[in-house]
């Protein structure tokens, strides 16, 4: 146990001082900007260039460790990672600009509306109406600006 808190508070202590340059050379790095842009088209990648004013190493992050290392694993194929994304988001129910990025994401990895849709009615159970709610107006938003025609369920 000792040698994994060394490991916590060494990884806690030198991951901040990699320049962004090594970063940008990093197979991690290299793989989230290839996921993030698959996700998020080019939005994503202004959305990392936005915090370069003030927390350049706050985007790092979301490309080398979000992107990267999370959304990057095996197990699950983008679709599906996707979902469960839109789901803790509807869930939280205060990261709306979030949602619907990853509701677009979801739609650029190939999830139909419906299925969006389902995902985020299916919260009202666990996360309430309201979040469910807020999550389906968002839905709504983003379907209208891409022109998605959704198919509601019987």
């Amino acid at each position: 146990m000792p040698v994994r808190i060394l490991l916590f508070t060494l990884t806690l202590t030198l991951v901040p001082m990699l320049t962004a340059s090594a970063a940008e050379e990093s197979p991690e790095y290299i793989k989230g900007k290839e996921t993030l842009a698959r996700i998020t088209g080019a939005n994503g990648a202004k959305t990392v260039e936005s915090l370069q004013d003030i927390a350049p190493e706050l985007g790092r992050w979301i490309v080398e460790w979000g992107y990267g290392q999370v959304l990057s694993r095996p197990a699950l194929d983008l679709r599906t990672r996707e979902l469960a994304t839109v789901a803790a988001l509807t869930a939280l129910a205060h990261a709306q600009p979030q949602l619907r990025s990853h509701i677009n994401g979801a739609l650029n990895v190939g999830c139909k509306p419906e299925e969006v849709v389902e995902v985020i009615m299916q919260m009202a159970a666990y996360a309430g109406f309201p979040a469910a709610l807020n999550g389906i107006a968002t839905a709504r938003e983003v379907f209208a600006e891409r022109g998605v025609t959704v198919n509601p369920a019987p």
